[in-house]
């Protein structure tokens, strides 16, 4: 009992993580229908950027934390200057195309900057591990799983509380109705992918200290929001914590009673099952086309 207790704190703490990263990658989606290929490497830049902060400001990660994800924000808002904005109206492979050309850019630059070498993010607060009825609870997955929530919690109030919330989900609709409502759509796309990186970034500072982080470490994390996104239902930002939430279940089970790659074997023919069964995903949601 004490073992599967075990892996569920190590499975909720490591899906609080990777929910960060799908809710980026299914915001910029709702937002501009565009898929962001980048986003596994704006958890990576996030990752870094927190290693190199606390090279030079010698602070705990929580309070590194609101400094990464204000810098993560502003690289957003670039990358939605130079790779969607001009190419918005072009077919949509223009935007992929040049989200992955970021996605290169941002990997080769990190390679550049930091060499190819794991680098490990401070903690959140401590390093400590505590004895719950025998379950080994590490104070940096407690940490995480916090602080990870509360973004999440975060992202819904604003989402449906404030006046920049109900904008970001009326341009996310209906961008041509937003416009003729007097919405700035342009400026709400930006916002959009500013927020995305900025939960990349947070991600990215948490994932660093308990995984480390290399210049290819993003290319994994986009394939695993892309799952958890399909998992959920494509849209949808519950499903997307579900999802995220049940890959890592998935991942951290397996891979305590076989091998990591039976992990990453079995998960891929979870997610055709899942298909099969529900092509919309869990959530039921499905992609909308916009103008």
């Amino acid at each position: 009992m004490t073992g599967v207790a075990q892996l569920l704190v190590n499975g909720v703490a490591l899906g609080a993580s990777y929910a960060l990263v799908a809710l980026g990658f299914v915001l910029v989606l709702n937002a501009t229908s565009a898929v962001n290929f980048a986003q596994g490497d704006l958890v990576m830049a996030g990752g870094f950027l927190a290693v190199a902060l606390a090279g030079s400001i010698p602070l705990p990660g929580i309070l590194l934390l609101p400094l990464v994800a204000a810098l993560m924000a502003a690289l957003g808002l670039l990358v939605s200057l130079l790779a969607y904005l001009p190419l918005r109206h072009r077919p949509p492979v223009s935007v992929f195309i040049s989200t992955i050309a970021v996605g290169i850019i941002l990997q080769n630059g990190a390679t550049l900057l930091f060499g190819p070498e794991p680098k490990a993010a401070p903690p959140l607060f401590g390093g400590g591990t505590l004895d719950i009825a025998g379950v080994l609870v590490p104070e940096q997955s407690l940490a995480v799983v916090a602080v990870a929530g509360l973004l999440i919690l975060g992202q819904h109030w604003l989402f449906a509380r404030t006046q920049l919330g109900r904008r970001l989900r009326a341009t996310a609709q209906d961008p041509e109705m937003a416009r003729a409502c007097g919405i700035p759509v342009t400026a709400m796309v930006a916002a959009t992918f500013a927020l995305g990186a900025a939960l990349a970034g947070a991600a990215g500072l948490l994932l660093s200290n308990q995984f480390f982080v290399t210049p290819t470490s993003g290319s994994g994390l986009i394939l695993k929001a892309y799952i958890a996104v399909t998992i959920g239902g494509w849209g949808s930002v519950a499903g997307a914590v579900a999802g995220a939430l049940l890959i890592a279940a998935f991942e951290v089970v397996v891979s305590a009673t076989l091998s990591y790659s039976a992990a990453t074997a079995a998960l891929y023919l979870a997610l055709l099952a899942i298909l099969a069964v529900r092509p919309q995903g869990l959530f039921g949601e499905a992609a909308r086309s916009r103008a």
